[in-house]
């Protein structure tokens, strides 16, 4: 098997070339997404250097408290992403769906690290941290949708809400049918993405392990640990983080305490 095949500077440089193409396609059809594709390719770039040098050094470290600490801030930084793409109040929904993400997160991290990987020691950086990367970023995209389908399908159907409200249903018997669309709208991408990896796409972590030089039968056998991981954890996370943001969103009457009309 290959070992892994380095990338030097100049040939990423080169292969940037290829960016004129949707540069191009932005200009022709007038889309305006110039400015923002600059800017986060100038992020991207700034960020995974400064990341791939402190992963170099976390790596080095390998501490249970340090890394600890960073998947926290991992936490902080994703809890804040989805209540600001959602369009609703930071505070105190943040805490909520940091909540949410904890909980979906650690114990499967946890499982994957001392029953199943079983690296040495169980709290390696090399394998927490990445795994953590990828569990986290797909729960971000779907409690994104989850509330976003929540709060726009309420607004929609407001009327059927306050009937409900009021005949005496509690708040978590109105809402359940708009948390049931949140859950069935946030999952479908993850469950479209399940149902077709191998024969439509071959995912990134797999891909980047047969690139690495890993046996492809290994490979495949990480992926469908990861899948499972990542679908459990979006199925837990979502599910907390929609109950502690109901809780919080309505009073005992069942009128809402936050804004989360859209004012545009």
């Amino acid at each position: 098997m290959q070992q892994v095949v380095d990338i030097s500077w100049w040939q990423i440089l080169l292969f940037s070339l290829t960016l004129l193409i949707p540069f191009a396609i932005n200009s022709y059809y007038k889309i305006n997404i110039g400015r923002d594709a600059i800017v986060g390719l100038v992020r991207m770039t700034v960020q995974l250097a400064l990341v791939g040098l402190y992963l170099e050094y976390l790596f080095y470290l390998n501490s249970l408290v340090i890394n600890l600490i960073w998947l926290s801030v991992m936490i902080v930084v994703g809890s804040n992403a989805i209540v600001s793409k959602a369009k609703l109040p930071k505070y105190p929904l943040i805490g909520f769906v940091s909540i949410g993400l904890v909980v979906g997160l650690f114990p499967i991290v946890g499982l994957l690290c001392i029953a199943i990987i079983q690296p040495e020691p169980f709290y390696s950086a090399q394998y927490v941290i990445p795994l953590a990367g990828m569990l986290l970023g797909n729960s971000l995209s779907g409690n994104i949708v989850a509330l976003q389908n929540f709060f726009g399908s309420l607004e929609s159907r407001w009327g059927e809400y306050e009937a409900s409200v009021a005949l005496g249903a509690p708040i978590p018997v109105a809402t359940l049918p708009f948390i049931k669309v949140a859950l069935q709208k946030s999952l479908a991408p993850i469950l479209a993405t399940m149902a077709t990896t191998g024969l439509v796409s071959l995912p990134g972590m797999m891909t980047g392990q047969i690139l690495g030089g890993a046996s492809p039968l290994i490979a495949i056998k990480y992926q469908l640990v990861i899948m499972i991981a990542i679908f459990v954890m979006m199925t837990i996370s979502i599910t907390i983080s929609l109950n502690l943001v109901v809780r919080r969103s309505f009073n005992e009457a069942g009128m809402p305490k936050i804004r989360f009309i859209d004012p545009q």
